[in-house]
């Protein structure tokens, strides 16, 4: 049982079934913010892999002495990136200086930043930028980074923060911001064995972080870590 930010699940997927082929079982998955994937192991969630979108989330559960010991490495890093929707016209924008002039009276989307990590990122970034007083009235708060690129999608919301990863395969929708790397705490995906995990989860968990395993992650936008 693999617990999996919503930011990992098209490469975590794809992982899972290419792991099947050569031979493993295929793992079944649980995505969700990392927040309410940490929490939900934390009160006895029989999950065995856990891969969160920061280090916040896994430390947690390090703290309640949950991970085997030793079990934890880095996989993969991203990059957080603004989105606009495609129903508005953002010919001559100038970023992120125009971020406010196209949320007059419209919101934001964004991970809740009280507790999902690209929220949290988001804060950091557009604080770093001298924007966050500017628009912290006017998010959309949604309960994972998925949420809240839907309402992007959807044009419920003219702009969105996401990872640049959550981009892949959607032709309607480009980055029109990076945000400096300065501007935030790295992006990073910690991996780890949650104890009690089985001989497959631990298998899955070494393929994962095999060069075979991490490729899947760059085809889908992330980044490497070293």
């Amino acid at each position: 049982m693999v617990f999996g930010a919503a930011s990992s699940r098209q490469p975590l997927e794809a992982a899972g079934k290419a792991f099947a082929r050569q031979g493993g079982s295929l793992p079944r998955f649980s995505f969700a913010a990392s927040s309410t994937l940490a929490r939900q192991i934390g009160e006895g969630a029989k999950a065995e892999v856990f891969l969160s979108a920061n280090q916040q989330w896994m430390d947690f559960l390090e703290q309640k002495n949950l991970l085997q010991q030793g079990m934890r490495q880095n996989l993969c890093g991203n990059r957080l990136i603004l989105v606009g929707s495609p129903y508005v016209d953002f010919t001559d924008a100038h970023w992120p200086e125009d971020m406010t002039k196209y949320l007059k009276g419209k919101r934001l989307s964004i991970g809740d930043p009280a507790h999902v990590p690209a929220g949290i990122y988001a804060r950091r970034a557009l604080s770093a930028l001298g924007l966050w007083k500017r628009v912290q009235g006017q998010l959309a708060r949604g309960n994972s980074v998925s949420q809240a690129l839907v309402w992007v999608q959807l044009g419920e919301a003219p702009l969105g923060v996401v990872y640049a990863s959550d981009l892949q395969g959607l032709k309607k929708l480009r980055a029109l911001y990076r945000f400096p790397a300065s501007s935030h705490q790295p992006i990073l995906y910690p991996l780890a064995l949650i104890k009690g995990a089985g001989l497959e989860a631990r298998g899955f968990y070494r393929f994962l972080l095999s060069p075979k395993g991490r490729a899947f992650f760059t085809r889908y936008g992330f980044t490497d870590v070293d």
